[in-house]
């Protein structure tokens, strides 16, 4: 175990038909105080990975730690972990107040400890005065605060939530999202979320694992997860890119010379291509594309679609034979107007294209 990891997956796996790996080898450390989120499509055992480590499923080979000690054998109403599902889970025929008050009769706390715990908790999710409230005179964003209240009310170290907003409209949803964090940040508490939202990730988490075929792709923080991605498959998952696809032709320092689609020359930084004579894939964020011959790699392009979202101009382009490649242009006064079918250099800076695998 590391020296800093209060959670631990040591070489985990688990198959639930014996052949299949939901998880496949998964090693990871979260220290104590941190937002973890385990970040994948549907399928890619970050959920498994959750419900492992709540007790909820049995692993099939490794060890997970909690603090140090082995959890794998124990069963969940003994590891003092708090749980926040997208059902929300509370009892209908109880009160919020006798909500919360349940998992604290069940740790035998006495009656006026439970009354003060369960006013605190509900005060931390602004629902001090819906205590008499049952669920079914709740809202779906008052349910989910309930909830939240209900897994932080016997101070749990460790809370696990697992696509906890799912079920809200997007609005909520973001309001839910700095709610969340700013108890996180006020607790201290460590946090292990589940989500395949990878906007919602990079809103709240500290640090995110990149999830795909029941192994993590990358585990970095959220800037550096957006900025340096290493694999097609992270920048693709992870906020809008294009992507072109060619063949390295040369790499130098760091950086890769690349025949693209047999229509022209790029250089980006050599980040995980195999070597010279292989393919790769480009990746370029669209807000890092200059609409001019302002970048180092220069193409010509056509505009194919305009749309006005506020803050920037989502413009969509062909450029290399894909009619698909997009330009975020900033809402900002002096900045040029383009019309559809409107001829126009691109350009992009080499530090900011990135020479991945060929993941298509």
């Amino acid at each position: 175990m590391t020296d800093t990891a209060f959670v631990e997956f040591d070489q985990v796996q688990k198959s639930y038909d014996g052949e299949t790996l939901a998880v496949a080898n998964l090693n990871l450390s979260i220290p104590r105080g941190e937002f973890m989120t385990l970040l994948g499509p549907s399928g890619s055992g970050k959920t498994s990975s959750l419900m492992m480590l709540a007790g909820f499923e049995t692993v099939t080979h490794g060890e997970i730690r909690l603090d140090g000690h082995p959890v794998n054998s124990v069963p969940p109403h003994q590891l003092g972990i708090g749980v926040v599902f997208q059902n929300y889970a509370l009892f209908p025929h109880m009160t919020v107040n006798e909500n919360l008050a349940f998992p604290l009769q069940v740790r035998r706390m006495g009656r006026s400890e439970i009354e003060e715990r369960v006013r605190e908790a509900l005060q931390m999710v602004e629902m001090g005065r819906f205590g008499n409230r049952r669920p079914s005179e709740l809202s779906g964003g008052q349910q989910q605060r309930a909830a939240l209240a209900r897994a932080l009310v016997f101070r749990p170290e460790l809370v696990l939530m697992d696509e906890p907003l799912g079920a809200l409209d997007r609005q909520l949803r973001e309001h839910m999202q700095y709610e969340i964090k700013r108890l996180h940040d006020h607790l201290g508490v460590t946090v292990v979320y589940v989500t395949h939202d990878q906007s919602e990730a990079l809103t709240m988490s500290t640090r995110i694992a990149v999830f795909k075929d029941g192994s993590i792709q990358q585990d970095s923080d959220p800037e550096t997860l957006y900025e340096c991605p290493e694999t097609a498959f992270v920048a693709r998952f992870i906020g809008e890119n294009n992507r072109l696809y060619g063949r390295v032709e040369r790499v130098d320092n760091g950086v890769a010379e690349v025949s693209i689609e047999d229509m022209g020359q790029g250089r980006a930084l050599a980040i995980n291509c195999s070597g010279v004579g292989t393919p790769t894939t480009l990746s370029i964020r669209p807000e890092r594309v200059f609409i001019g011959d302002a970048g180092e790699n220069q193409f010509d392009a056509v505009v194919e679609e305009l749309i006005y979202l506020g803050d920037h101009i989502r413009c969509r382009m062909r450029v290399l034979g894909h009619d698909d490649f997009i330009v975020k242009m900033p809402n900002a006064a002096g900045h040029e107007h383009l019309k559809v079918g409107q001829k126009t250099p691109v350009s992009w800076n080499t530090e900011d294209c990135r020479a991945l695998d060929a993941l298509p």
